[in-house]
């Protein structure tokens, strides 16, 4: 039950109001029990949710993040065997352009050993 409280600034006498006396009614306000249990119990989901929803983030940029640093391994992988292969290329290059290979004779099979 709402309880209700009257304030004058003029005294009157018993609980008649009397013209031009300014009076206002007070009512007290508040929340119940149960209201209290169920805005602090949803204030708990939505904090919760956010917690979750911003650790969820977190993860995906994780497994993001993970899947570009092998594509960058992968890459450097590439580079290095591709660094290889030109140096063998430019060996056999330099190699065919000497004058040392020039002079020197073709391989021939002169025959196997045997036992």
């Amino acid at each position: 039950m709402i309880s209700q409280t009257y304030v004058t600034r003029r005294e009157t006498i018993g609980s008649s109001f009397v013209r031009n006396h300014n009076s206002v009614r007070h009512t007290k306000r508040s929340l119940g029990e149960i209201s209290q249990i169920v805005i602090v119990s949803m204030l708990t989901l939505v904090f919760g949710l956010i917690y979750v929803a911003e650790g969820t983030k977190a993860t995906s940029f994780d497994y993001e993040l993970s899947s570009v640093e092998s594509e960058i391994s992968e890459m450097n992988a590439k580079k290095d065997d591709l660094a290889v292969e030109k140096a063998r290329l430019n060996s056999i290059a330099t190699a065919k352009n000497s004058t040392v290979a020039a002079a020197m004779e073709d391989a021939t099979v002169t025959g196997y050993a045997t036992e």
